[in-house]
């Protein structure tokens, strides 16, 4: 293809004549050339893209198919992005782009196999939903609704839409400590005494005292918790995950301590922090994360996406990486338990899929790519390639 050739392309797809083929063709000539020579033909062909994001066939026998196979209802529910754009919001809140599989590959392939998932009972997403523990052992049942029946305790100021708030007047001769755990399938907010405010993510829990007493303002966590901190400059903020320690003054950042997992991760969104584990210290700066191997004091630092670490908070997943590194989070999310079946491919899969998505749905975008396969059996999910 050539620069002609490719100008009327854009605008047979314009005109909605465009086959598969030439979309390959063309995506294909585009992404080998300098950016620069070809600004405004991509800049036409990605309004295009955004105007008309699913193109359909003219074969009504294999649109009548595609549509049946998706069971969708409108038929723009699911785009394959091209290389260039990455993410982009859509109507039903659904967008994934596959690593290695090309716009025209998902129109000739994934509309030829049929799903070998099961269509077993539809697994919803997860919700808000926590067990608060209080200082004698009393819990209280929490969830998007707050606490229905349950007498709301004194150091408490609102238990409602998903959030704990803890009243900022509460002061305490002793210190006195409150657990606030999610199960899998569950998240909750927690707004703490000094005004910090912490988001915990599926099969997580909090430890943190009902007033900060004292020089410092400490709470430990397991699992994965979000956390912007109020600021005060006389007494730091500290999070304790197992045998790490990160003290802050004021800023949002997220630690990552499940304890099926093999590291602890801690990732910087804006301020500074710095991680302790034995006599290692490391500080952090917005855009990096630190990585500290269980049974290890040692430190490795990289740069990250912050969005994509800290997505979960604001109920999406943004995946890149293989199957095995997603499916723990959907474990954790849908409250499944996932087996593995044969020869599975290291295929990146590289997406922004809503946590509000059924089960269902996000293992058959998954699918798309013609090289996973997914079956249920109840709350089991097995993959295989």
């Amino acid at each position: 293809m050539n620069n002609e050739e490719a100008g009327l392309f854009v605008k047979r797809y314009a005109a909605g004549t465009a086959t598969p083929e030439e979309h390959a063709d063309f995506e294909q000539w585009i992404y080998e050339q300098p950016l620069q020579e070809v600004q405004s033909l991509l800049d036409e062909y990605t309004l295009l893209l955004e105007q008309h994001p699913v193109w359909l066939p003219a074969n009504r026998e294999l649109l009548e198919r595609m549509l049946r196979e998706l069971d969708l209802q409108q038929p723009a529910r699911i785009v394959l992005l091209p290389w260039w754009k990455r993410k982009r919001t859509l109507a039903a809140g659904v967008a994934l782009l596959l690593a290695a599989t090309g716009y025209a590959l998902w129109h000739q392939t994934a509309f030829r196999k049929q799903s070998l998932m099961a269509a077993a009972t539809i697994i919803p997403a997860g919700s808000s939903r926590a067990t608060l523990q209080l200082a004698d052992g009393t819990t209280i049942e929490l969830d998007s609704a707050g606490a229905p029946g349950a007498i709301k305790p004194s150091h408490v100021l609102k238990i409602a839409a998903g959030l704990l708030q803890y009243d900022p007047q509460q002061q305490t001769a002793n210190t006195v400590f409150n657990t606030l755990s999610t199960p899998r399938g569950g998240q909750y907010r927690l707004l703490l005494q000094d005004g910090t405010r912490v988001w915990l993510n599926a099969a997580s829990s909090v430890r943190f005292p009902v007033a900060f007493n004292g020089n410092a303002r400490t709470v430990e966590i397991s699992g994965e918790a979000y956390f912007e901190v109020a600021p005060q400059v006389n007494k730091p903020f500290i999070v304790k995950a197992g045998a790490m320690q990160v003290n802050v003054l004021g800023t949002h950042f997220t630690v990552s301590a499940y304890s099926e997992e093999n590291q602890v991760r801690t990732t910087l969104a804006t301020g500074k922090v710095a991680v302790t584990a034995g006599n290692n210290t490391l500080q952090l700066s917005p855009g990096q994360q630190s990585v500290l191997p269980k049974g290890s004091d040692a430190f490795t630092l990289r740069t990250v996406d912050t969005e994509q670490e800290m997505a979960w908070k604001d109920g999406r997943f943004i995946f890149n990486g293989n199957i095995r590194d997603i499916m723990p989070q959907l474990e954790r999310w849908y409250d499944i338990q996932v087996e593995y079946e044969g020869n599975i491919s290291n295929q990146a899969f590289i997406g922004d899929i809503s946590r509000n998505e059924n089960l269902s749905e996000v293992l058959k975008i998954l699918e798309l790519t013609g090289n996973i396969h997914f079956r249920s059996v109840n709350r089991k999910i097995i993959v295989s390639p």
